[in-house]
């Protein structure tokens, strides 16, 4: 099972992390933690304890998580540090968004852009963290999920693992790093992924660059024991000896045809070159994104294009969090939320009704700077 030490990958729902996770403020049993911490053996042990809302995060879990992760970096005892999710159906579908959004009644923009700032930075955290974190991305990873795994460095898939990037969906863009990551997938692959949101299978998450490798879920108790008790040896030999095979996926076998497809200059063409291709998936794509944003698809076909020139993951957080502060307050974001996850009429009211509606000085303007004092600002360590 392949890792990167050096956390340069380290960078999708949702929730922006956005983004699917709905819910309420409630989500773990009465009386429990959101987030469960524990000390086993060597291994620092983080659970998200939010089941009954596929553990979306928000706030305060961010702020949990970020304190163990510290306590930890100083603690010699603690090896390795280890993510997973309780229940039997996600790691984490993302952000809590159904709260930002209706926060925005009485607070405005404050509680979002709080929750973003804090979630990037802890995004950015988790792909340089000194010591090895590894993910454990059974079933449902969307958005924010996306974040609080795909950066660490190991990141364990398995049968039930369906991992995504669906923001343009609620009118948003992939962010806590998902241009970073999904434009240096293979190819057009992260941009495919990016605009219609499409749900990865384990293997297709590996194909992805999202993923390293697959353990069957009755496994993973062998691998938590394991890790916490070091007996197997180096945490690489561990993952290689539980390391299963993850069947066949279909997004290798669709790279040539994504490829053509999705090659245009403009996501209109993109969009024209889907409806007229004869392959079913195709047409399929091609109605899903009239569904979609067409802000936010055009924002993120741009930012998955600049994302690929930058020079770091901070880098693209900065960008990212622009374009979620903007989307924001136009309002885009928020009602999108209300349409597929409060009020879920499925009838979004987004501010253009056609991609051809979306200027280019629309999208533009969603990149430029903020004003002083209010860009993320997040910058990568200096290299020694």
């Amino acid at each position: 099972m392949a890792s990167e030490a050096d956390g340069s990958k380290g960078d999708t729902g949702s929730g922006t992390g956005t983004s699917m996770g709905a819910g309420t403020s409630m989500g773990a049993g009465a009386g429990e933690a959101e987030v469960l911490i524990a000390r086993e053996g060597r291994m620092g042990l983080i659970t998200l304890n939010r089941p009954r809302v596929l553990n979306a995060i928000n706030l305060d879990m961010v702020r949990t998580i970020a304190r163990a992760l510290d306590d930890w970096e100083a603690d010699a005892g603690i090896e390795v540090v280890v993510l997973k999710g309780a229940g039997e159906k996600a790691l984490c579908a993302g952000g809590d968004v159904a709260a930002l959004t209706r926060a925005r009644a009485e607070k405005g923009n404050a509680p979002a852009r709080a929750f973003w700032q804090e979630e990037y930075r802890l995004n950015a955290r988790i792909a340089r963290y000194p010591k090895p974190y590894l993910a454990i991305m059974d079933g449902i990873v969307m958005g924010g999920g996306i974040g609080l795994s795909a950066h660490g460095r190991y990141r364990v898939v398995t049968e039930t693992s369906r991992l995504a990037m669906p923001e343009t969906a609620i009118g948003l863009v992939p962010d806590v790093g998902g241009t970073w990551l999904l434009s240096r997938a293979p190819g057009l692959t992260g941009q495919y992924l990016a605009l219609t949101g499409q749900p990865l299978t384990a293997a297709d998450a590996i194909h992805a660059g999202l993923a390293d490798g697959f353990i069957a879920r009755d496994r993973l108790g062998l691998l938590l024991d394991r890790l916490a008790n070091g007996f197997a040896g180096p945490i690489e030999k561990i993952l290689n000896d539980l390391e299963g095979d993850p069947g066949p996926g279909e997004l290798a076998g669709r790279q040539a045809a994504i490829g053509d497809l999705f090659g245009a200059g403009t996501v209109e063409a993109i969009a024209a070159a889907l409806a007229a291709s004869p392959l079913d998936w195709a047409k399929g794509m091609a109605e899903g994104l009239e569904r979609r944003s067409p802000l936010a698809m055009k924002a993120t076909f741009a930012a998955i294009r600049q994302a690929r020139g930058l020079g770091s993951l901070e880098e693209a957080l900065n960008m990212e969090y622009r374009l979620a502060c903007r989307l924001f307050d136009l309002g885009e974001f928020p009602e999108g939320v209300r349409a597929l996850l409060v009020d879920k009429d499925r009838k979004p009211g987004w501010l253009y009704q056609s991609l051809a509606d979306v200027s280019d000085e629309a999208v533009k303007g969603l990149f430029l700077p903020m004003l002083p004092g209010e860009d993320l600002g997040l910058k990568a360590p200096k290299r020694g």
